[in-house]
């Protein structure tokens, strides 16, 4: 008689737990994260990040058709700038014919289905490797913002779908929606990193792009901030976070990002119990490399960990996961 409630009834085998699944993934839930070289033919593997690579236009729209195959729907590209193009106005990031408006427009050209959400901040071309312009020892808001909308309004010109702000300047989501929408792209999205918090997890990505802050650099002298704590989150703060994502809601965010992931799962929870619109999670680069380092040595099977942590993002709220091991989570779920 005893005990009337049996949970193990409904994990009987692999059947069962499948009928009674509260959380499910497929390849469109995932996001790839994608980095891009000039030249052609090019593939350059990250040392810290095993399997991925920075690859040429011609081989970055290969993968995309790839990606597209196995049931994965979005790609975030970023760019690795020639250091002879970096400044500290970043207006290379609007140039027409940039290396991330070519890809996009490549991209698109290639397979118009696959929705584009290029990065939008100006680490990638700052001569100091700041996400905006530096004034007077810090990083400078409005005057930032002002080269954000030239940015993203030059993406949506390419034909990005959406635009993805990660520089965390206040008020940028606003400035972005009139932008665009001034420009005549009301239906181009934002995707707004709302949570974004100064992390050690980022380590390989800047490794990746060569997006590290840089106190020294240039001809002359300049004060320069040595992280990137005064505008991304500090990680000791929760209420923080649903304050951001509401906020970039009321702006005109039709997608708001937590970021890190694994780490951050109660951020996750928290936002999108506070958000009327979908949540993104960023399984950002050292959460990968931890898994690969590891499994590299034998301590952790590669494929089970990252489908559970996968997972786990899924059911802590997520609704789109920017990760990875989109690639290779999709080439499983596809078996």
């Amino acid at each position: 008689m005893f005990p009337i409630h049996r949970g193990r009834r409904l994990r009987v085998n692999e059947s069962i737990r499948s009928l009674v699944r509260e959380t499910t993934l497929s390849p469109s839930d995932f996001m790839f994260p994608m980095f891009i070289a000039e030249g052609e033919n090019v593939q350059v593997e990250i040392p810290s990040m095993p399997g991925i690579f920075r690859r040429s236009i011609d081989l970055t729209v290969k993968e995309v058709q790839e990606l597209f195959d196995l049931g994965i729907r979005a790609v975030n590209i970023y760019v690795k700038v020639s250091e002879d193009l970096k400044d500290n106005t970043g207006k290379e990031a609007w140039n027409p014919n940039g290396l991330m408006q070519n890809a996009i427009r490549a991209i698109k050209a290639a397979c118009p289905e696959m929705i584009v959400m290029p990065d939008v901040a100006l680490d990638p071309y700052s001569i100091y490797g700041h996400d905006g312009i530096i004034a007077n020892g810090d990083v400078e808001n409005d005057s930032t913002n002002e080269a954000l909308v030239k940015m993203a309004v030059s993406h949506a010109q390419a034909g990005a779908d959406f635009v993805a702000p990660s520089d965390m300047m206040d008020g940028r989501v606003l400035r972005l929606r009139q932008g665009l929408d001034a420009a005549g792209f009301h239906n181009v999205g934002i995707m707004s990193y709302s949570a974004k918090y100064a992390s050690a997890f980022y380590g390989p990505f800047r490794d990746a792009l060569d997006s590290a802050p840089k106190v020294e650099s240039g001809a002359e002298p300049v004060e320069v901030p040595k992280d990137k704590k005064t505008y991304q989150m500090d990680y000791a703060n929760r209420i923080e976070a649903v304050k951001e994502a509401l906020w970039d809601v009321q702006e005109g965010a039709d997608m708001v990002m937590v970021k890190p992931g694994i780490a951050y799962l109660d951020i996750v929870r928290e936002v999108k119990n506070a958000v009327d619109v979908p949540v993104t999670v960023y399984h950002v680069s050292g959460e990968y490399a931890m898994i690969k380092a590891a499994a590299e040595k034998g301590w952790l099977e590669n494929d089970k960990i990252m489908m559970e942590q996968l997972m786990c993002i899924k059911r802590a709220g997520a609704s789109l996961i920017s990760t990875y091991f989109a690639k290779e989570a999709a080439i499983l779920l596809n078996q």
